[in-house]
C-alpha cells in the first residue's frame, strides 16, 4: 500500500494553501446550503409569524445568526410575504416572484462570519494533528478527537467577540461609532470577558461537536482508502465520511444545540426591547426543557438540524480535501519542474 502520507500528514501543502482551501470550502457551502435555510424560514414564517421585536436563528449549516424581526410579520430581509405550499413550491415562488437572488438573502454577514471562522478551524486542525503526530510522538487513534476539540476553542474563542457586536448592531440598528461606545462602556463596567458572553453555551456545543465529527471522520476516511488501496481520499470518500460522521455529531450534541437556541434567541428579545439581561446555566435550562416538555424536548428539530448539517459537513469537507489535494500536486509539479532545470 502507498505511504499515507496525504492521509496522515501536511506534507507537500504549505499553511497559506491550506488557508486558501478551507476559505473556498466555506463559500461553496454557504452558496449550496443557503436557500435551504431561507427556504425553511419562509415556511416557518407563514405557520407563525414574527412579529415585531421577534428573534428567529437563521443558519446555514456553518454560521448561527440572530435575526430580528422589524416591519410586523415581514422580516427584514425580504418584502413579499407569501403563501407557500411546501418547499419546492417555495422555492418556484420566490424565484419567481422576487427572483433568485433571494435564495440568498442573508449570504454576507454569513460570509463575513463564516469565512473567518473556518480558516481559523480547518488550518488549526490540521497543524495540531501534524504536531501532536511529529512532534509529541503522540500516534493514537484519538489525535483527531484532541485536535479537533482544540481548534474549536481556539475558533470560537476568536469569533464570539465578533458574533457578540454582530447580534448588538442588529439588534439595536446602531452605527458603527455607537457601537464602539457600548463596547467601551461594556468593557469599562464588566472588563473584557464581558465580549465573550455566551462563550460557554457555544463551547458546550461545537466543541463536542467537533471532537466526535473528527474522531469519526478519519475513521471512516482511512478505512475507505484503506479498503480502496489510495494514499488520500477521493472526493466522494470525502464526501460520504463528512456527512455520516457529521449526522453522528449533529445527533450526539443536539440537547446542547436546543439550549444554545434558546438562550441566543431570548438574548436577542431582550436586546431588542432594550430590557435587563438575565442569565441561566446551560444545566438549567436543560432541566426547564426536560420538566416542559421531557427528554424528547431536548431533540427538538433533530431532522431539520440532519438535513442542514450532514451536507454542509459533507461539502465542506470534500471541497477542502479537494482544494489541499489540488495545491499538493501543483506543489509536486514545481518540484518536478525544479529538478529537471
Amino acid at each position: 500500500m502507498p505511504q499515507n502520507s496525504g492521509m496522515n500528514n501536511l506534507n507537500g501543502i504549505k499553511p497559506l494553501q491550506q488557508m486558501i482551501a478551507s476559505c473556498s470550502g466555506a463559500v461553496i457551502t454557504s452558496l449550496l446550503v443557503t436557500p435551504l435555510d431561507v427556504i425553511k424560514i419562509r415556511l416557518q414564517a407563514q405557520k407563525t409569524p414574527f412579529y415585531k421585536g421577534k428573534c428567529f436563528l437563521y443558519c446555514n449549516g456553518l454560521m448561527d445568526h440572530l435575526c430580528i424581526c422589524e416591519n410586523g410579520n415581514t422580516l427584514a430581509w425580504y418584502k413579499t410575504p407569501r403563501h407557500f405550499n411546501g418547499s419546492l413550491d417555495a422555492l418556484f415562488q420566490i424565484i419567481r416572484f422576487e427572483g433568485i437572488k433571494s435564495l440568498w438573502s442573508g449570504l454576507p454577514p454569513t460570509l463575513i462570519m463564516a469565512v473567518p471562522a473556518t480558516v481559523i478551524y480547518f488550518t488549526t486542525y490540521d497543524q495540531l494533528r501534524v504536531f501532536i503526530k511529529h512532534k509529541l510522538g503522540y500516534n493514537g487513534i484519538y489525535i483527531p478527537l484532541i485536535a479537533g476539540a482544540v481548534a474549536r476553542v481556539g475558533a470560537v474563542s476568536v469569533i464570539s467577540p465578533l458574533e457578540l457586536m454582530r447580534t448588538k448592531l442588529q439588534s439595536r440598528k446602531l452605527t458603527y461609532k455607537q457601537l464602539g461606545t457600548v463596547v467601551r462602556i461594556a468593557v469599562r463596567q464588566d472588563g473584557w470577558l464581558s465580549l465573550w458572553r455566551g462563550w460557554g453555551p457555544t463551547v458546550l456545543r461545537d466543541v463536542p461537536f467537533s471532537a466526535t465529527y473528527w474522531f469519526n471522520y478519519e475513521l471512516m476516511k482511512n478505512a475507505l482508502c484503506k479498503k480502496r488501496n489510495l494514499s488520500e481520499p477521493t472526493f466522494m470518500i470525502s464526501f460520504a465520511s463528512g456527512a455520516a460522521s457529521g449526522s453522528i455529531a449533529a445527533t450526539i450534541t443536539l440537547p446542547f444545540d436546543v439550549v444554545k437556541t434558546r438562550r441566543q434567541i431570548a438574548l436577542g428579545e431582550l436586546e431588542a426591547l432594550t430590557q435587563p439581561k438575565t442569565s441561566m446555566s446551560t444545566w438549567v435550562i436543560m432541566s426547564q426543557i426536560v420538566k416542559e416538555s421531557g427528554y424528547s424536548g431536548l431533540f427538538v428539530g433533530f431532522f431539520p438540524r440532519l438535513m442542514k448539517v450532514a451536507p454542509a459537513c459533507a461539502i465542506m469537507i470534500s471541497s477542502y480535501e479537494f482544494g489541499k489535494s489540488f495545491f499538493r500536486k501543483v506543489n509536486k509539479e514545481r518540484e518536478l519542474e525544479k529538478v529537471k532545470t
